[in-house]
């Protein structure tokens, strides 16, 4: 009998070798995020009929910030005319906004300069911008501050002639946005690494004939089949140096299991699941969350 010396090689190598599986991409639940006030608090461009509802700067921070954040794919930014207002109330307010967290900003500082050099045969004329921006980031179910940090941008712009050659420079408005751009930038990443470490959570809505109801939908990427983590809310306790009450850690009790995602909408969105695990008290749903982790 011809024995094929190719083949055998080929079974002896597979026989020894196994090719590796490709990496699974690990599943990530997008968190909903609402950016409160971003004011500006430097001097720059406020004139006696200065609108502080209306300031360009603050404006063109808030887009920068939500653009970045929105490229992540990450996120779900959400937009809420009353936050201001619920941010000046207490803590219970803020668990009111439909969000995980809360982003407050604000421009600390900015400049404007030009500086010009004059020589024999040439002149150089170059603009510079700084600015400095300042982010809290509030964890919404505690109401705590849980990253906040300031950075600064510059950027700049030179023109030059020789000869009476050359580009004369005007005043540059994009300059603003590349120096609040560059100093957002800074800050972004932080954002994201904070808000994503922490576990994500929602909550149990309703509880009929063995169907579970709970916050969340196809938009932050919760698909049927998904299993989540259901804990019972820890003790609450308050720390007598800070006068702060913290949540101990929570205790598992199950896992709930998605079998199918409703609403048109972030703000809406529930999946319905079912449950197994110790029994859970339908008349006491606000003391469990939903963990991914």
């Amino acid at each position: 009998m011809k024995v094929n010396i190719k083949s055998v090689i080929l079974l002896l190598m597979a026989a020894f070798f196994v090719l590796p599986l490709p990496a699974q991409e690990e599943k990530t639940i997008k968190r909903k995020v609402a950016i409160s006030r971003f004011s500006n608090e430097t001097q720059y461009a406020k004139g006696l009929f200065y609108d502080r509802e209306n300031d360009p700067m603050r404006k063109q921070a808030m887009d920068i910030l939500s653009s970045k954040l929105a490229a992540s794919g990450k996120f779900i930014l959400l937009e809420r005319d009353d936050l201001d207002l619920l941010m000046a109330e207490s803590s219970d307010s803020i668990r009111k906004v439909n969000a995980d967290y809360i982003i407050l900003g604000s421009i600390t500082e900015f400049g404007r300069k030009a500086e010009g050099q004059q020589k024999l045969f040439s002149s150089t004329k170059t603009q510079t911008v700084e600015a400095g921006v300042s982010i809290r980031l509030v964890e919404v179910s505690t109401g705590l501050i849980i990253y906040s940090d300031e950075a600064k941008g510059f950027a700049e712009t030179t023109s030059k002639t020789t000869l009476g050659i050359g580009g004369a420079a005007g005043f540059d408005a994009t300059l603003s946005d590349k120096a609040i751009s560059a100093a957002i930038s800074q800050l972004v990443e932080n954002i994201i690494n904070k808000c994503m470490d922490k576990p994500w959570k929602s909550y149990i809505l309703s509880a009929e004939d063995g169907t579970y109801i709970i916050s969340g939908g196809a938009a932050q990427g919760i698909a049927s089949g998904d299993v989540f983590h259901v804990y019972r809310k820890g003790k609450v306790v308050t720390n007598p140096q800070t006068g702060i009450d913290i949540e101990l850690p929570g205790t598992k009790t199950g896992e709930v299991t998605v079998l199918s995602t409703l609403g048109d909408t972030p703000e809406n969105e529930i999946s319905l699941c079912s449950y197994e695990g110790e029994a859970l008290d339908t008349e006491d749903l606000m003391n469990y969350y939903i963990s991914d982790k």
